[in-house]
């Protein structure tokens, strides 16, 4: 691994860090305040947490500010919605199925899909730069 790519996947998961906040924030807060149920308490969070990994891998993590924010939307949006699904269907089975706490479930889930689904995604997907053209991926 090169020193490029370990501080890549570093910045990925500070990224990652600050949008599981956000989406764990949002998540307590309206499961444990408002008494909302917790699978829409989770896509809310989920849906505030994606839009801030956006925000910060876009600008930070893979530096591709400069190429069309159109592109990388809809190419995010693919795999973002990919994996609200795989977190709602893992938190749903653990919580419903294996009678987990909807928390731990929502921890395991989380670390599950970010590092083998999202990092890999956005990283090889959603921001990949082909520097020879100077133009994003196509989608």
């Amino acid at each position: 691994m090169t020193k490029q790519t370990l501080t890549k996947f570093l910045r990925a998961q500070i990224s990652s860090l600050l949008s599981t906040i956000v989406d764990f924030g949002v998540t307590i807060f309206l499961k444990e305040l408002f008494g909302v149920w917790y699978l829409f308490s989770t896509s809310v969070g989920s849906i505030l947490g994606g839009m801030t990994n956006f925000s910060i891998g876009r600008q930070w993590v893979f530096k591709a500010a400069g190429w069309s924010t159109g592109s990388q939307a809809v190419r995010y949006l693919l795999v973002w919605g990919s994996s609200i699904f795989l977190n709602i269907g893992g938190m749903w089975l653990l919580t419903s199925i294996g009678n987990f706490n909807y928390m731990h479930s929502k921890i395991f889930t989380t670390v599950f899909v970010g590092i083998f689904f999202n990092y890999l995604l956005q990283n090889t997907y959603v921001f990949k730069f082909n520097h020879e053209s100077r133009k994003t991926a196509s989608i």
